[in-house]
């Protein structure tokens, strides 16, 4: 479909919406003309309020004339001068394609790129352009597949796409933003409803009268009712306009591969969720591990750290490039699913484009160093920025760990507080598995349905995995308050913790690993029948603070 047929159809989508709204308002007055002719005037008066209440966000939809615009990404706008390498590339690629260079270049810690277009007129006239670049996909990708990537993101311009986009999203803003508005009265009037029966039900149990159950099914019916006929409205807009999106993703894809090559594009296709799972990954298991702790990695580590793990991990991220994502998320995804596209672009006649742009994409910058540590500036939050860097990522896996076990708070934890209404220590669980009462305690932890019925040696199976993890937790926190834990960082697999000797005991080199050191002892700890010696023979006899000190005195 040409770019004067598209715009045709999101016009008439658009119209398509006000105009379902005019008629729902002239029904709304059809109906308070009839209640004029025939119904009795107060009944007539409080209907005519709820055709005033239903008339105010059909009206406010119909006088949403500007196009909504989005939040602005976060990320830092680079110059032809900060960047000229990258510039040039981007300049070279729009050439190619026949299109219009941006005029702005944002780079972002998103594993996405994309452009956008201010355009006018509801996109029927060309406006400035921007592309915003991810930096984890330079981390990731080789110069060759970046160019693919960009040669895709180019395409759109040369479609179109980018200018009537805006018909688009306002179209799909105003309805949304009606459904709201109906939904949001249909709850007001639900919790108000809610509110009157539970405020009847108190002054009947006062009076030792029966009370009856909160029933709001029927409250916000009317709002319900039109927000229903948006949503059907919505689905066929977005199936309309979708169908469109996925031909041009199709589009932009056969583009990429006449442009970059299509091994290049192909590959970067299968590359992208790969480097999708590894940055989530990355941010919760390394960027984010001192946030806690109000810790930061050095400068420039927040995200530079990633293509370090990249480079550990390739040989567990290989087996990921083979095993595509051929689902869409969702019926009204705009891209259609990575496998399909894969699947059609490496069904393209073989271009012998395989040894070009084996270089990291990394290279376009002019100081990668410099470019990471402005990015951390440019989009991470302004309390964040306020943490403590730390000097390595040694120094910052220690004082997060150490933070963590400080205020380790268990399912355990919780469970012996409730028994024993004092403050749980490790010292306090082992005298009170001593005295038997273990499984007594377990009752207190979270159950489900069939563990809380369950008994005997059926009820322990239920429990021991909780138990058994709470107290190795509750172990290696006492170890680490006592200085005998040594963490070892690694990017490629998890920190692993080393027991280290206690005071006045000789070195073993190697350190021993914790979990082999307390695991049988927590094992024996939680038998059928509990023996603490084991456990106890490893920690010291003496309380490490003084709340330890108090707890054990005046038992």
């Amino acid at each position: 479909m040409g770019a004067t047929l598209r715009a045709l159809r999101a016009l008439l989508l658009l119209a398509g919406f006000y105009l379902l709204g005019i008629l729902l308002l002239a029904a709304l007055a059809g109906v308070d003309y009839l209640l004029y002719l025939h119904a009795p005037s107060g009944l007539a008066a409080k209907l005519y309020l709820v055709s005033v209440l239903l008339a105010i966000p059909l009206v406010r939809g119909l006088f949403m004339l500007r196009t909504p615009k989005g939040e602005e990404i976060a990320g830092l706008p680079v110059t032809e001068a900060d960047e000229p390498a990258l510039w040039r590339t981007v300049r070279e690629l729009a050439d190619h394609v026949g299109t219009r260079a941006p005029s702005r270049i944002v780079l972002t810690a998103d594993v996405n790129a994309a452009v956008t277009e201010d355009a006018r007129l509801l996109g029927l006239l060309p406006g400035p352009r921007r592309l915003y670049l991810g930096v984890p996909l330079l981390q990731g990708l080789t110069e060759a597949q970046l160019r693919a990537v960009l040669a895709h993101e180019l395409g759109h311009y040369s479609n179109a796409d980018t200018r009537l986009a805006a018909l688009t999203v306002r179209g799909r803003a105003q309805i949304l933003h009606t459904i709201g508005h109906f939904e949001e009265r249909a709850g007001k009037t639900a919790d108000r409803e809610k509110a009157r029966q539970e405020k009847k039900n108190a002054k009947a149990a006062a009076k030792g009268k029966k009370t009856t159950e909160v029933d709001t099914r029927h409250a916000g019916i009317t709002y319900r009712a039109m927000a229903r006929v948006y949503v059907a409205y919505a689905k066929l807009y977005f199936r309309a306009t979708l169908a469109g999106a996925r031909r041009q993703e199709y589009a932009a894809d056969a583009a990429a591969a006449r442009i970059a090559g299509r091994d290049a594009t192909a590959s970067a296709l299968r590359e992208i969720p790969v480097l999708d799972a590894a940055f989530g990954f990355y941010m919760r298991s390394y960027a984010t591990l001192g946030a806690e702790a109000e810790l930061l990695p050095p400068r420039g580590e927040v995200f530079g750290g990633f293509g370090r793990m990249l480079t550990a991990r390739q040989l567990e991220l290989a087996g990921l490039r083979t095993d595509l994502p051929a689902e869409q998320v969702s019926p009204y995804d705009s891209h259609p699913p990575i496998a399909e596209r894969v699947q059609r672009v490496e069904a393209l006649p073989a271009d012998g484009r395989t040894d070009e742009g084996k270089g990291a994409a990394l290279g376009l910058l002019s100081d990668p160093e410099r470019t990471l540590a402005a990015l951390e500036d440019a989009v991470l939050a302004e309390d964040v920025r306020r943490f403590r860097r730390t000097g390595d990522w040694q120094e910052l896996l220690d004082g997060s760990m150490g933070g963590q076990l400080a205020t380790l708070n268990t399912p355990l934890h919780r469970a012996l507080a409730l028994y024993t209404k004092a403050r749980p220590t490790l010292p306090a669980l082992l005298d009170l598995i001593d005295d038997g009462q273990l499984w007594q305690l377990a009752r207190r932890l979270p159950l489900s349905d069939e563990a809380a019925a369950a008994k005997g040696r059926a009820f322990r199976e239920f429990v021991r995995p909780t138990l058994c993890e709470s107290l190795q937790s509750m172990v290696l926190a006492e170890f680490s308050a006592r200085a005998r834990v040594r963490w070892e960082f690694s990017w490629e697999q998890p920190a692993a913790a080393r027991l280290l000797p206690a005071p006045g005991e000789p070195a073993a080199e190697p350190d021993t690993a914790l979990g082999a050191a307390i695991g049988p002892a927590v094992d024996s700890a939680l038998a059928d029948h509990p023996d603490t010696g084991p456990l106890r023979a490893l920690l010291p006899s003496a309380p490490h603070d003084p709340a330890d000190r108090e707890t054990d005195s005046s038992r």
